[in-house]
Parts: C-alpha cells; structure tokens; sequence
C-alpha cells in the first residue's frame, strides 16, 4: 500500500514481473501505475508490504543504490538535458560504469538511427528516443517505462513499441506502464488492470486483449 498526496493511492497491489519478459500496467488517469514505478525506485515510500528484486528487498534500500542494482527507469515527460547534445545525454545514462561505451553507444544508435544523425545536435524533437536510448546505457536488467508513447504521432509510437520488443530480445525484463491499452497489450507477455490502487484484472497480453471489459473500458471496443 502507497500513501500519496494525502490519499491512498494504492492499495493491496501485488504482482510478478518474471525475468526476461514485458509486464504492462494499464488503467486510466489517476489508478496509480506511475505511483507503483516511483515506489519501486524509492522515490515514493511504501505505508506497507514490500518490494522485492532478485532476492533483495529494495525497501530496504536507499533510493540512490537502486539504478547500481540494475533497474532504471523512463520517466515520464522525457527529463532530458535539452542544452546538452545527443551523445552527452546518452553518456549521461553510463555515469556509474568505466567500461568502453561504444558498443553501447552504437546499439542505441542502431535501435534508434535518428538519435545518430544528431549524434553532436542538441537534445531536441526525438527527447523520448533519446530517454530510453540514455536508460539503456547503463546496461539495465531491468528498465521501466512510464507512458512512452504519450505525445508521439502514431508512427512514432508504433516504431517505440517495435523497439522496446526489441531491447526485450536482447534479455532486458521491461515493466511498462501505458495509456495506449492496446498496443501494449500486444506486446505484453503479463498485463495487469490497475483501477482506483488496486488490481482488477489480470492476465496474458492476448487474454486482457479478448476481455470484454477491457475492451469496453480502454480498446474503445463496446458494444
């Protein structure tokens, strides 16, 4: 349970987020999906329960010791550094590691050949490419995502999904939070319905995708 903003923002929420998969966490406005990833990351604390990572609890931890544990989070709104060039902000992403970075850096550039082409411009129109690409720079296990696709035009939003299928591949566990119900659904091997802090619905991707009430409620697909 998360007490937020003098309100229980959520309330009794359990659930699993298997190695190597995509688990999505969907619901409207206000049911507390980004209040569950500012937990995880201690930004916000948990009035009770816990929260436990690869046989850690992370309530246990400070906040500022959870990224070297491997998780890192996409915020939403972007919070790039928009005076800053492309190749900074994504440097930005590998502060705690002293390896070579341009394997990395290339990878990013791969996913994301915009990003390339204004490799020495500043941080400009592509801000949510860049925040994922700046994420995975520090070699995530786990990355959580809030709301990528907000604001994008529809082919944009369709390539953001090709692309987190793709880090998926690579063997990162993505938790992603979305009001476009229906594209990560698609994508999703675990999806969660989160309304008013607590979980409605659970399922597969596909089974959340044939539920007459998610249909109705977020697909847009009512009888």
């Amino acid at each position: 349970s998360v007490n937020y903003g003098g309100i229980k923002a959520v309330r009794n929420v359990s659930f699993e987020v298997p190695d190597g998969k995509i688990v999505t966490l969907i619901g409207a406005n206000g049911a507390g999906k980004s209040t569950i990833l500012r937990t995880i990351t201690g930004l916000v604390h948990a009035a009770s329960g816990s929260i436990t990572y690869d046989g850690e609890e992370l309530t246990k931890l400070p906040t500022h010791t959870i990224v070297t544990k491997g998780i890192t989070l996409v915020p939403e709104g972007r919070h790039v550094f928009p005076d800053m060039t492309v190749l900074e902000n994504l440097k930005i992403g590998a502060y705690l590691r002293k390896d070579n970075l341009n394997d990395d850096i290339e990878w990013v550039y791969s996913l994301f050949p915009r990003l390339k082409e204004r490799n020495w411009q500043q941080a400009g129109g592509e801000q949510q490419m860049l925040a994922v690409g700046r994420a995975l720079m520090s070699r995530p296990k786990l990355i959580m995502m809030d709301e990528p696709s907000l604001g994008l035009a529809p082919i944009i939003v369709k390539e953001i999904f090709n692309i987190i299928k793709e880090i998926n591949k690579r063997g990162v566990t993505i938790l992603l939070i979305e009001q476009n119900a229906n594209m990560a659904l698609h994508i999703a091997d675990l999806a969660y319905v989160l309304e008013t802090g607590t979980i409605a619905l659970h399922g597969t991707g596909q089974e959340l995708l044939a539920n007459e009430k998610v249909k109705e409620l977020y697909l847009g697909k009512g009888k």
